[in-house]
């Protein structure tokens, strides 16, 4: 089992926490909340950002440039992630320009963009990763035995698809590159993993 395999099987309590979560739950029989909705979609296109900024300052600081080039791949695939974003906002009427991060949202923002900045190119794709594959991971589960024909349809197509899968993938393929020996791996993808559940709590809960 490689390093990536590894840490996705180590954190199957949150990976389960998270697919069971009412949020995602409402998401899969299309029940949930306009409005509940409607606020993931304005803290999440502020993550995003945040995220491929976090790419970006990844992609500086690699010293290979197949590396380089593979974040900015991966940064490409945030924006086209922003425009779905922008079409709900659009669709559900929230001023993305306007929204303000909750403290779930800022708390995971600060940590990946302190790890961009402060930690090496293994540690930086280990705390991004946990992202790319569970939402790869909800969304292949909700779409499992077909895209259901409700107002979140087009989350699941997103998320469910080889196109996503494929930029997962080579995320992961960056845990594998510098995984060798770093012991920080583990616990900065379980806090990630946490934030991920947080994320889901809050735009839940509020």
């Amino acid at each position: 089992m490689n390093v990536s395999a590894q840490l996705w099987e180590a954190n199957q309590d949150l990976a389960q926490a998270c697919l069971n979560h009412p949020f995602i739950e409402g998401i899969a029989n299309g029940t949930l909340e306009k409005a509940k909705f409607a606020g993931y979609v304005g803290q999440d296109a502020f993550f995003l950002k945040a995220f491929a900024r976090a790419y970006s300052i990844a992609a500086v600081r690699a010293e290979e440039w197949e590396d380089f080039t593979t974040f900015h791949a991966l940064a490409d695939g945030v924006l086209a992630e922003l425009k779905l974003h922008k079409s709900y906002a659009t669709k559900w009427g929230v001023d993305l320009s306007t929204t303000q991060p909750g403290n779930a949202t800022r708390r995971y923002t600060d940590f990946l963009l302190a790890t961009a900045w402060s930690t090496d190119i293994g540690v930086i794709a280990a705390a991004m990763s946990p992202c790319m594959r569970l939402y790869s991971f909800l969304g292949q589960q909700l779409g499992a035995n077909g895209i259901p024909d409700h107002q979140y349809a087009d989350w699941i197509s997103t998320y469910s698809n080889a196109e996503f899968e494929a930029l997962t993938q080579q995320l992961e393929s960056l845990v594998e590159k510098y995984a060798a020996g770093n012991t920080s791996l583990y616990p900065t993808y379980r806090y990630a993993m946490f934030c991920e559940l947080d994320f889901f709590e809050a735009v839940w809960a509020k």
